[in-house]
C-alpha cells in the first residue's frame, strides 16, 4: 500500500514538476519574446506610434478631393467615419469577442487546437483576433517558412497584448481596416470603398461592406470583377455571420443576400480623374531639388536661371527638400499623409476640362481631319518638304520611350526602326475613347500627332488664386503640360502688354495717331517694316484703342517707336512675364516664346488695379496629425498706376465690344465687361484668347504638337476661332453656376477721381465676321518676323 503511494506522489511530483516546467518555459519564452531576444518586437514608441504609409490628398478649393499621391494608394479615416455595417461586418466574421479580450481570445484558440488540430476541421475558422492581425499588418514581414511562421505567431500575442494596452478597441479596430490591402492599389478600408463602389467609408451600403470585408480573407481569390460569383457567395457568407452574430435579422439576410452584386469600379491612376496636370504640376514642385548647374546642360541654361530663381523666392518649390519633420527627415508626399489644401475650385476645374474637350472634340478636331484628308504628309502643312518631315519623325521616334527603352537593352538602331515599322497591338487614342487596333508603333505617332492640343489657365486677379488648370487634352496621351511648361510664340497677345508702356507715359486710349507703316533702322544699319496694318482706315488718323481692337499692326509699331524695345521688354518684365526675350523692334508683334500661365498673371494685374500678384496654387499644407506645415500668401507688388491699369481694361474691352474678339457678342451672347484680346502667330501655328473679367482671367492657347502642325487657312487658324471659342465656354458655366458668385453684372471698377472721356468719337462699330478674319489674316499672323 505504501508502496502504490510512493508510486503515486512520485507520478505527481512528475506531474505537477513537468506542469510547473512547461510553465515557466513558456514564462521564459514570451520572456525571452517581449525583450526580442526571439525576433523583432517594436519598442514603445513604435507601439504609439506605428509607421504606414499614407497617401497625401490634394483637396480643392471647395473641399473635393482632386487626387492623391501614394505608393499605397491609402486613405486614412478616424473611427466616426466608419459605417456601422463595416465594424459589424468585420467583428461577426473575424473576431465575434473582440470587445471582450485583452488581444488574445482563449476560447478562439481552444477551438482550432480541438476542431482544427485534434478534428482536422479546416473550416472551423483561425484563432487570430483583430488585435494580432493588425500585429502581423504592422511589425511582420511575410514568414520564409512554417518555423518562422509559427515563432511570428507568438510574436503576434505579445504585440497583441502590449497594442490593446495602447489603444482602446475603437483605435485597434480603425488601424486594422487602415492598414489592410487590397487589390488594384487600393490600400485600406476608405480606398478599397472608392475603388469598388465609387462610395465612402460612412456611406457605404451593407451589402457592399459585406463585400469588402469579405475579402479579406483572400483579396485575389475573392475579386469582384474577374470572380464575381465567388465574391458574392463569400459576400453571403459574412451576411450570415452578421446574421449569427444578430447584427442583422433573419428577414434582411434572406433580402440582402439575393441582391446582385453590384460595382462602380474605378482604379485609382494618377493619370485619371480631375485635374491631372495640375496634380503633376503640384508634385514636380513640391518634390523639386536644388538647382545645381552640373545637371543641366548648356543648352538649358535659361532654365537653371529660372529653377535657381524659384529655389530661392517659391516656399512651395521644393518643399520636401526645404523642411525638416520634428523627428529631422525630409517630408514623403507618399507615405506621410499630407494634406494638400490648393486654390483650384473643383466645379470650376470640371468647367474648364468641358469647354476644351467640348470645342476640341466636336467643332475644331472634325475641322482639321477633313482639311487633312487624303494628304501623303498630314496632319503637316502642305509647305512642309519631305525632308523635314522626315526630321520631324525621326526626332519623335527618338524621343519616345518604346525607343528609349530598347536603346537602353542595347538593340540596334536598324533592328529600332524596323520595331517601329512593324504592327502590334496597342491602344489609341480618339475623342469616343481608347480604342484596341493593331498598328505600327511609326503609324500610332503619327496618329497621335493628328490632335490638336490645348490648355487653359484661370486665376482670380484679386487674390492670384488659380481656378483651373488644364495642360493639355487628355493627361494619359499629351503629357506635356502647355499650361506652365510648353511656351509658344504669343503673337497679338503681346500687343496689350506694349500698349501698357504708353499708357504709362501719359497716352490715353483716345489719341490719335496715323494708321501708316512704321520703318525702323536696325543696328546694323539695315531697315524693318512691320507689314502694313489692312485695309480698313489706311492712311488715316485712328485711336489707339481702334488700333488694339483691330490689332493693327501700324499702330503697334508706331507705339514700339515712341520709346525702345529695351524699355518695353522692361515693362513686360515687370508685368511678371520672366522668360526670356530679345529687346528688337518685331517684339512688338509677338515673336518670343512665353507660357500660358505667364500671359494670363500678366493679364490679370490690369483687373487687380495695377498691383501684380504671382498665381498661387497652395493654400496649406496639412502633416497627418492636424498640424499646418506650410502657409503661402501670393507675392505682390505694383507695377503699374491703378490709372493705367483701368485705361488698359478700356483699350481690351474695345477688343471685345467691336474688334477681333465681338463673336462674344455676337455668337455667344455675353453682355457683361470683357477685357480680352486674341491672338494668331505666324502660319497660324497657335491661336490665343486672354479673357479679363473683373473677378476672373483666363487665358487658352490651341496649337499642334510641332508648329508645322497647323490649318492652313487663316479662317479655321486664327485665335478667335481656335482659343476664344473654348474661353466661352468655360464662361458661360461659370456664370450659370450662382455658387461661384462671378456674375455678368460685375463691373471693372474706376480709379477714384478718374475723369477721362473714354467713349472716342470714331467709327469703331464691330466687325462682321469677314472683317475679322481679314484683319486676323494682315495683322495678327502673316507679319515679316526677322
Amino acid at each position: 500500500m505504501r508502496t502504490n503511494n510512493k508510486g503515486i506522489k512520485r507520478l505527481l511530483k512528475w506531474f505537477w514538476g513537468s506542469i510547473l516546467a512547461g510553465l515557466l518555459l513558456i514564462f521564459l519564452l514570451f520572456f525571452l519574446i517581449a525583450l526580442g531576444y526571439l525576433g523583432v518586437m517594436p519598442s514603445f514608441e513604435e507601439l504609439e506610434n506605428p509607421k504606414n504609409s499614407l497617401a497625401t490628398e490634394i483637396i480643392s478649393e471647395d473641399h473635393k478631393v482632386l487626387g492623391n499621391f501614394a505608393i499605397e494608394n491609402r486613405t486614412f479615416v478616424d473611427f466616426e467615419e466608419l459605417s456601422p455595417y463595416i465594424v459589424n461586418a468585420l467583428i461577426a466574421t473575424e473576431d465575434l469577442r473582440f470587445y471582450d479580450h485583452s488581444g488574445v481570445d482563449p476560447r478562439g484558440l481552444a477551438r482550432v487546437a480541438v476542431r482544427t488540430v485534434i478534428m482536422g476541421d479546416k473550416g472551423s475558422g483561425g484563432g487570430s483576433t483583430i488585435t494580432q492581425q493588425l500585429a502581423k499588418l504592422l511589425f511582420h514581414e511575410p514568414a520564409k517558412n512554417i518555423w518562422e511562421r509559427g515563432l511570428q505567431k507568438l510574436n503576434e500575442w505579445v504585440i497583441a497584448v502590449k497594442l490593446e494596452r495602447s489603444y482602446t478597441k475603437n483605435e485597434i479596430l480603425t488601424m486594422y481596416l487602415n492598414k489592410v490591402g487590397y487589390i488594384y492599389d487600393a490600400y485600406g478600408i476608405q480606398s478599397a470603398a472608392q475603388t469598388f463602389f465609387g462610395a465612402t467609408t460612412d456611406s457605404i451600403k451593407i451589402e457592399e461592406a459585406a463585400v469588402l470585408v469579405g475579402m479579406l480573407k483572400n483579396p485575389a481569390l475573392f475579386n469582384p470583377i474577374r470572380r464575381k460569383d465567388t465574391t458574392e457567395f463569400r459576400r453571403n457568407v459574412v451576411l450570415d455571420q452578421m446574421r449569427k452574430a444578430q447584427f442583422i435579422s433573419e428577414v434582411e439576410y434572406d433580402s440582402l443576400r439575393n441582391i446582385p452584386l453590384t460595382l462602380k469600379f474605378r482604379r485609382r491612376d494618377h493619370k485619371e480623374g480631375v485635374a491631372p496636370y495640375f496634380r503633376e504640376y503640384i508634385r514636380l514642385t513640391l518634390n523639386a531639388h536644388k538647382p545645381e548647374r552640373a545637371n543641366y546642360p548648356s543648352y538649358l541654361n535659361n532654365k537653371f536661371i529660372a529653377d535657381s530663381i524659384e529655389w530661392e523666392n517659391n516656399p512651395m518649390y521644393g518643399f520636401t527638400n526645404k523642411n525638416l519633420k520634428p523627428d529631422g527627415t525630409k517630408y514623403n508626399i507618399y507615405r506621410d499623409g499630407l494634406k494638400i489644401y490648393t486654390t483650384v475650385n473643383y466645379k470650376m476645374q470640371t468647367y474648364a476640362e468641358n469647354a476644351l474637350k467640348d470645342h476640341l472634340a466636336n467643332n475644331l478636331q472634325k475641322a482639321f481631319f477633313q482639311e487633312k484628308k487624303g494628304r501623303s504628309r498630314a496632319p503637316f502643312t502642305h509647305e512642309i518638304t519631305d525632308e523635314q518631315y522626315e526630321s520631324i519623325i525621326n526626332k519623335a521616334i527618338r524621343n519616345s520611350e518604346r525607343y528609349r527603352i530598347m536603346r537602353k537593352a542595347g538593340i540596334k538602331r536598324d533592328s529600332i526602326m524596323k520595331a517601329f515599322k512593324t504592327p502590334v497591338d496597342m491602344q489609341i487614342f480618339t475623342w469616343e475613347g481608347e480604342k484596341d487596333t493593331v498598328l505600327t508603333p511609326l503609324d500610332s505617332i503619327i496618329h497621335i500627332k493628328h490632335y490638336l492640343r490645348a490648355s487653359l489657365f484661370s486665376i482670380d486677379p484679386r487674390n492670384g488664386h488659380v481656378k483651373a488648370y488644364v495642360g493639355g487634352p487628355n493627361f494619359k496621351y499629351f503629357m506635356y503640360d502647355m499650361a506652365t511648361k510648353g511656351k509658344r510664340q504669343v503673337g497679338s497677345t503681346i500687343k496689350p502688354l506694349v500698349y501698357t508702356l504708353a499708357m504709362q507715359e501719359g497716352h490715353t486710349p483716345c489719341d490719335l495717331v496715323p494708321n501708316i507703316p512704321q520703318t525702323f533702322v536696325l543696328p546694323d544699319g539695315k531697315t524693318w517694316t512691320p507689314r502694313d496694318g489692312g485695309k480698313r482706315r489706311k492712311g488715316e488718323m485712328v485711336t489707339l484703342k481702334w488700333g488694339l481692337a483691330n490689332s493693327n499692326n501700324n499702330i503697334s509699331a508706331w507705339v514700339m517707336k515712341q520709346y525702345n524695345p529695351e524699355a518695353v521688354r522692361d515693362m513686360i518684365h515687370e508685368l511678371g512675364i520672366l522668360s526670356p526675350m530679345d529687346a528688337v523692334p518685331s517684339l512688338c508683334l509677338g515673336i518670343p516664346d512665353f507660357s500660358l500661365n505667364e500671359m494670363v498673371s500678366a493679364y490679370s494685374t490690369f483687373a487687380n488695379k495695377g498691383v501684380r500678384i504671382e498665381p498661387m496654387m497652395i493654400s496649406r499644407i496639412v502633416d497627418r496629425y492636424g498640424n499646418v506645415i506650410g502657409q503661402f500668401t501670393p507675392k505682390k507688388k505694383e507695377v503699374i498706376s491703378e490709372h493705367t491699369a483701368f485705361l488698359m481694361l478700356n483699350l481690351l474691352q474695345g477688343v471685345v465690344n467691336g474688334g477681333t474678339g465681338t463673336r462674344l457678342r455676337y455668337t455667344y451672347e455675353f453682355t457683361g465687361q470683357i477685357a480680352g484680346k486674341t491672338g494668331t502667330t505666324q502660319n497660324h501655328s497657335d491661336g490665343w484668347f486672354i479673357g479679363v473679367t473683373p473677378n476672373l482671367a483666363t487665358g487658352i492657347w490651341v496649337g499642334g504638337e510641332d508648329r508645322d502642325i497647323h490649318f492652313d487657312g487663316i479662317r479655321l487658324g486664327q485665335g478667335a476661332n481656335m482659343a476664344l471659342p473654348i474661353w466661352a465656354l468655360y464662361m458661360k458655366q461659370v456664370y450659370a453656376d450662382e455658387s461661384l458668385n462671378i456674375t455678368e453684372e460685375d463691373v471693372f471698377e474706376e480709379p477714384m477721381n478718374f475723369n477721362l472721356v473714354l467713349d472716342c468719337d470714331e467709327d469703331n462699330k464691330p466687325l462682321t465676321e469677314e472683317e475679322e478674319e481679314e484683319e486676323t489674316y494682315t495683322n495678327g499672323d502673316e507679319s515679316e518676323f526677322f
